[in-house]
Order: structure tokens, then C-alpha cells, then sequence
């Protein structure tokens, strides 16, 4: 008999009084906003109080993950049963994560708050709405893309280019009619017309800034940097040049503040925004960390897709802003992923797994599992010492386990099953306590770039040391904006790679650990306000549509309850 829903597990479980799971880090009273019976926001004037830490204390560990396969390899759950897990060895213990949007929650994939017996609760406020901040970012966001047009309207005094307008609107709801709009549309009185778009608002600048500010101060000069578009005489119009900075400074103050949550054990959850993880960092917030950091002996915050993705720019981004060093890093893989890695399987998002995958086949986890042996060399050319965990499912099996182990055992690398969804904490004790041994070597942590290099050898260096990459190869295009925002004094940012998450590559077709290929850079843009550049490599969509029977058609409000939340 299988265990319970997601959902039915978390309404089934008590909830702590939210002042004990404060009193675990050490929170005051006066720092505890209650947003309800079952979250809180935590001022973050906890940070600069009298007699409150102001140095870190913690451990600080990065949960990551093989590439990503549409099965799902599970770093949110394990993130969350290891911080149980830790918790039930003594330690105290806090996880950062971040917020998931509603456009997934209602879309094909779901929910974003663990699985099983190892969640984020109240799941359901954590995945609808929870304390406001997404909706506070796109009012913020679509307020800036409004005084762009009001400004067209009214004369355009700036001479911004009204084809070279980048700042588009966001919508927290998957829709693929919104990509591509034509707005003024109807009278005069109605504004400029001309062409734009919707993305969801994971995607949104305002979204990335947020996660990276330190301070409301470090969040007004953020906004006040955004890059709106571009003069007939190519200078950047930025939000400040508008007047629209202090606005929207005003929408996102308390959307600042993270949201305090617990595990169904009741370990502290800090969850605090929800940038994409494509063409953003994908990580939670720089203050969650750093309220968390100063008062836990751990700290577990999760970077999305895989080692080459999230957790390549939590080092070289957040943690750079942050001024944060990570100690550890913990590889999520499952049987599962590294079998599709294989390239033997046809695996399609919504339907059932072929059966072959699900039989007995050691051979086809060795197949795949150069995947693992790359995010592995990834995470230790940070400096730092990877963990990998092996996210047990029920019907695994011992042999092909041992595989992941004989490699693990073979790099000299810690290596743990953990069945936290089935058995919360007590299921992760084993993966925890491999963690507590490898945080006993002292990191010799590394950027992959200085901040002072070219932009250009920037992009380089993440393609061939993290990639694998042969080289680069920008199109025309590409080159020319990255010489132009040498110039604009843009050159000192960290670079953010936009491409699938789906290969260490850019190319979604290339399984395992790719060589002999050569990354194609088509175009480059500029992101100030969040403070770094992205290079675009393929087709990245910013907007997802719904499937043809998306996860909404299954939710209701049934007696007052919610129901077929996943």
C-alpha cells in the first residue's frame, strides 16, 4: 500500500506555534510578523539589532541535483528530509527555498513544497499565494512596464526607441497567448501601439533583484538600475530615468521580509522568491540565508535544475553578492534520471514510465552515469565537497544503487540512500550523517571567473570549465552587445547562461556528459538591476502554455478544503 497524497499527508499534520520554530533560530518576538496561524514574515531589522548576530555561524550547503530529467530527481524533498534528518542528529538546522509559482502549481508539474513525509507546511498556502510577494512583484513590475507606455503616450521626452523596448509585463499564470501582444490598440487616447509580450513572473527582473538585494536601501538602487530599453542614440533608459524606482520600491517593502515556514518535524523553512531558473539564478534570497546563517548549525538552501545550471550561479552570482561561502553540496540523483540519461528510453512529461525503465538493469544506470561523474567534477571545481544523495524510490533496486555507490566509492566522494519521502527524517539519518563527515574538510572555495574579466571570457570560462564545452562561438549580434556593454560599464558583472536545462549543453539531445561541441551564444542581454548579463543559447521560453489538461482542471474547493493540490 502506498503512502498517503502529498496533500493529505500535509493537512494531517500539526502545525507548531510559529513563535517555537522562531525560538529555534533564535528569532525575537518583535522580529515575528504573523501572517496568519501558520506563517510569518521575519523583519529583516533582526539583521542590524543590538545584541543579534551579525557574522555567520552555519555550515552553508548548496542541495542540487543531476540534470534534470521530466520525472523530477526531488531536491526540493531532500533538501527538506535532510534538514530533518540533521535536525533529529542534534543540529540545528534551517532550510532556505524558494516560493513556487502558481503557473506550475496549475500547469503540468505541480507543487513545489517536498513530497511525502518530508514537506514545507501548510502546503497548500506555500503553493497558492502564501504571504503575497509574487503578486507584489508583478504589480511592481507591470507598473514600471505601464510608465514605459505612459511615457511613449506623453511625448516620449527621453527618445526612448519604441522598437527597442525591452521591459515586457509578467503574469504568475502559464499562458502561451500572452507571448508575443499588440498594445495601444483602439483610439489615440489609448496609448502607442506597438508589439510586446507577457512572461511569467518567475522570469520578471524585479523577481531576480528581489532575491539578490541585501537591504531596502541595496533593493531601491537595484530598481533605480533597471534597464527598460534603449534611446534612439542607443543609451540605456533605465526605471529611474521614468521616476518609477521609488514606486515600486514602496509595492515590494514587506515582500522584502522572507516567510517563515516549518517541516512537517518542524525545522525552520525560510521561503523567500522564485527566480526562473533558466535565464535566472534559481535560487531562494540572499536576507533569507543571511538570517539563517547567523543563527543555525546548518544551513540547506537548493539551487535549481542541476550543478551546471543553479548551482553554477548560486556560486558565481549569489554567492558573490551574498558574500557567502559555501562548505558543502549535495547532489540529488535517482535511479531513475540516470537510466533516461542513458538515452535508451522515451520519457514524456504526464505519461507513464516505460516499463523497461522500471525493471531490474544495473547496465542501464552505468550507461548513465557519466551524468553524475560530470556534476560531481562540477561541484569540486568550486572547491567544495560534494555529498551525492540518492533519492530512493519504492520500487528501485539494491543493485542498481550499488552502482551509484561503486562510483561514489571510486571518486572518493560520500554517497547516501535516503527514503525521506516514505520515512521523513529517520529515512534521511544516513544522508545526514555522510553530510556531517564531508563538512568536517574545510573548503577551498573558487569563483569560476574574477569579476574583472572581459565579459566575453566570462561566458568562456562557465561554457569550458563547467560545461565541458569545447569553446564559444557568439553570433554577430552577441558580440556587438557585449562590446557595447563594456562600454556601458556593465563589464564588471557576473554572467548567467540561458539554455535547457534539460543537457549540460545547449542542445536537449545530448544525454549524459557531452564533448566535442562548442557553445553557440545567438544573443546577449543586460540585466543591471539584478546585476549581472545573460547570454541566450537556443529558444528559451519565458512564458509556458498549459498541456492540454493542465493540473487546474483538478483543483477544487470542495466543503471548504482544497482538493487535488500536487
Amino acid at each position: 500500500m502506498g503512502i498517503p497524497s502529498d496533500l493529505e499527508i500535509a493537512t494531517a499534520a500539526p502545525l507548531r506555534p510559529l513563535q517555537e520554530i522562531a525560538d529555534r533560530l533564535g528569532i525575537p518576538e518583535d522580529f515575528v510578523e504573523p501572517y496568519g496561524r501558520a506563517v510569518a514574515k521575519i523583519d529583516l531589522g533582526v539583521l542590524d539589532a543590538p545584541g543579534q548576530p551579525t557574522q555567520q555561524r552555519a555550515k552553508y550547503v548548496v542541495v542540487t541535483a543531476v540534470t534534470p530529467t521530466p520525472l523530477g530527481e526531488g531536491k526540493t524533498t531532500t533538501a527538506v528530509g535532510l534538514a530533518d534528518g540533521l535536525a533529529r542528529l542534534g543540529k540545528q538546522v534551517a532550510v532556505t527555498l524558494r516560493q513556487p509559482s502558481m503557473g506550475p502549481t496549475f500547469g503540468i508539474k505541480g507543487g513545489a513544497a517536498g513530497g511525502g513525509y518530508s514537506q514545507v507546511i501548510p502546503m497548500d498556502k506555500l503553493n497558492l499565494h502564501l504571504t503575497g510577494d509574487f503578486h507584489a512583484v508583478t504589480a511592481a513590475h507591470n507598473l514600471l512596464a505601464a510608465m514605459v507606455d505612459n511615457h511613449l503616450h506623453h511625448g516620449n521626452s527621453l527618445g526612448l526607441d519604441p522598437r527597442n523596448i525591452t521591459w515586457r509585463r509578467v503574469l504568475d499564470v502559464n499562458d502561451r497567448s500572452l507571448r508575443n501582444v499588440i498594445v495601444g490598440l483602439g483610439a489615440r487616447i489609448d496609448g502607442v501601439t506597438r508589439q510586446t509580450g507577457f512572461d511569467i513572473t518567475a522570469a520578471s527582473e524585479v523577481m531576480v533583484l528581489l532575491s539578490l538585494a541585501t537591504s531596502l536601501d541595496d533593493l531601491k538602487e537595484r530598481l533605480r538600475r533597471i534597464v527598460v530599453g534603449y534611446a534612439y542614440d542607443g543609451r540605456p533608459v533605465t526605471a529611474d530615468d521614468l521616476g518609477a524606482a521609488g514606486a515600486m520600491a514602496v509595492i515590494l517593502k514587506d515582500a522584502l521580509n522572507p516567510n517563515l515556514l516549518q517541516t512537517i518535524e518542524g525545522t525552520p523553512a525560510l521561503i523567500h522568491c522564485g527566480p526562473f531558473g533558466n535565464i535566472a539564478t534559481g535560487s531562494s534570497s540572499v536576507v533569507a540565508d543571511l538570517v539563517a546563517t547567523r543563527r543555525a548549525d546548518i544551513v540547506l538552501t537548493e539551487a535549481g535544475f542541476g550543478a551546471d545550471m543553479g548551482a553554477e550561479r548560486f556560486m558565481n552570482v549569489k554567492c558573490r553578492i551574498a558574500g557567502l561561502r559555501p562548505d558543502a553540496a549535495v547532489i540529488v540523483v535517482t535511479v531513475r534520471a540516470l537510466k533516461a540519461h542513458s538515452g535508451r528510453f522515451k520519457i514524456t512529461p504526464g505519461k507513464p514510465l516505460p516499463s523497461e525503465l522500471l525493471a531490474e538493469n544495473p547496465d542501464d544506470v552505468r550507461a548513465g552515469i557519466a551524468n553524475l561523474r560530470k556534476h560531481i567534477q562540477i561541484i569540486e571545481g568550486f572547491g567544495i565537497w560534494p555529498v551525492v544523495a540518492i533519492n530512493a524510490f519504492p520500487d528501485d533496486h539494491d543493485s542498481e544503487h550499488q552502482v551509484i555507490r561503486d562510483l561514489c566509492a571510486q571518486l572518493g566522494v560520500k554517497c547516501a540512500v535516503s527514503t525521506h519521502v516514505a520515512d521523513g527524517g529517520a529515512g534521511a539519518e544516513e544522508l545526514a550523517g555522510a553530510l556531517i563527515d564531508a563538512l568536517r574538510h574545510t573548503p577551498r572555495f573558487r569563483f569560476t571567473y574574477e569579476s574583472d574579466a572581459p565579459l566575453t571570457a566570462k561566458i568562456e570560462a562557465v561554457a569550458t570549465q563547467v560545461y565541458g564545452a569545447d569553446g564559444v562561438d557568439f553570433a554577430p549580434a552577441a558580440a556587438t552587445a557585449l562590446a557595447s556593454y563594456e562600454r556601458l560599464g556593465f563589464g564588471d558583472l557576473p554572467v548567467v547562461i540561458a539554455k535547457t536545462h534539460l543537457s549540460i549543453s545547449h542542445d536537449p539531445a545530448r544525454h549524459g556528459a557531452p564533448t566535442g561541441w562548442r557553445l553557440p551564444v545567438r544573443e546577449v542581454r543586460a540585466a543591471p538591476g539584478a546585476g549581472y548579463v545573460y547570454a541566450i543559447c537556443g529558444d528559451m521560453r519565458t512564458m509556458p502554455g498549459l498541456s492540454s489538461h493542465p493540473n487546474a482542471e483538478r483543483i477544487d474547493l470542495v466543503d471548504g478544503e482544497i482538493r487535488g493540490l500536487s
